[in-house]
């Protein structure tokens, strides 16, 4: 079974279109100690660990807990609590891959790490790594930020660096790519909106099929960042 974490706020129409790529979805509620433009993003309150487990944050409610127990997944809390205030709301925010690990480590949850000490770590300036990194593969990455960019072009990365702006994230001035995403299956990227509408979007396309990914869009609206899409299997 296919599953997938989205923000509360997700639209009808893009409900409609996730669940006919037969995938239940999880929505991920409100944290109240956010600010409102990403309360509801699931790379901000959780991080998938491998196939079996999740890290959600400490202050999760009850009723995600139990909807999330459904799955059959086993759950492990963050060591530290989410807060508005940088950095204490990008601590689970990182690209987690099966072999390396990409996050501003000195701000990474204790727990998180723990969970990953045997990857190769490798340490950005950003934050909002998962936010601002949309995963093709591996080995391959889209990014907007420009020192993630010469990180992994050091490290042998595939990376299409893109300019920033031109994607709706309601409460503040534009997105992030990774936040309008997420892999279905080695093969197959889900957007929240289509690309046709976005300044980039020829861009985007040529690089997905130079790694022979379809786009799988979600609606015709503009790229909307609601925190990635998060699927994996149970």
């Amino acid at each position: 079974m296919n599953y997938c974490f989205v923000d509360y706020r997700i639209l009808p129409e893009e409900e409609k279109n996730l669940r006919s790529l037969n995938v239940v979805m999880i929505k991920v509620p409100r944290c109240k100690n956010l600010y409102p433009a990403i309360d509801g993003h699931p790379d901000i309150q959780l991080n998938i660990l491998d196939n079996n487990t999740v890290l959600v944050h400490k202050d999760m409610s009850e009723d995600f807990i139990v909807e999330f127990k459904k799955t059959g997944l086993n759950q492990v809390f963050s060591d530290k609590s989410l807060s508005s205030k940088y950095p204490e709301d990008i601590i689970l925010n990182a690209v987690n891959l099966k072999n390396t690990f990409i996050h501003n480590i000195k701000f990474t949850d204790k727990m998180l790490l723990k969970y990953i000490e045997h990857k190769t770590l490798i340490n950005v300036t950003q934050g909002y790594t998962k936010c601002s990194c949309a995963v093709i593969s591996e080995r391959a990455i889209i990014t907007s930020d420009i020192k993630i960019y010469k990180e992994l072009i050091s490290k042998d990365f595939d990376v299409l660096l893109l300019p920033p702006g031109d994607i709706d994230l309601p409460g503040l001035n534009y997105g992030f790519i990774g936040g309008t995403c997420g892999l279905l299956s080695e093969r197959e990227l889900v957007f929240y909106g289509n690309l046709k509408n976005y300044k980039y979007g020829e861009l985007v396309l040529s690089f997905l099929n130079k790694h022979q990914i379809k786009p799988i869009f979600l609606s015709d609206t503009p790229l909307v960042d609601r925190g990635s899409l998060m699927f994996f299997s149970a």
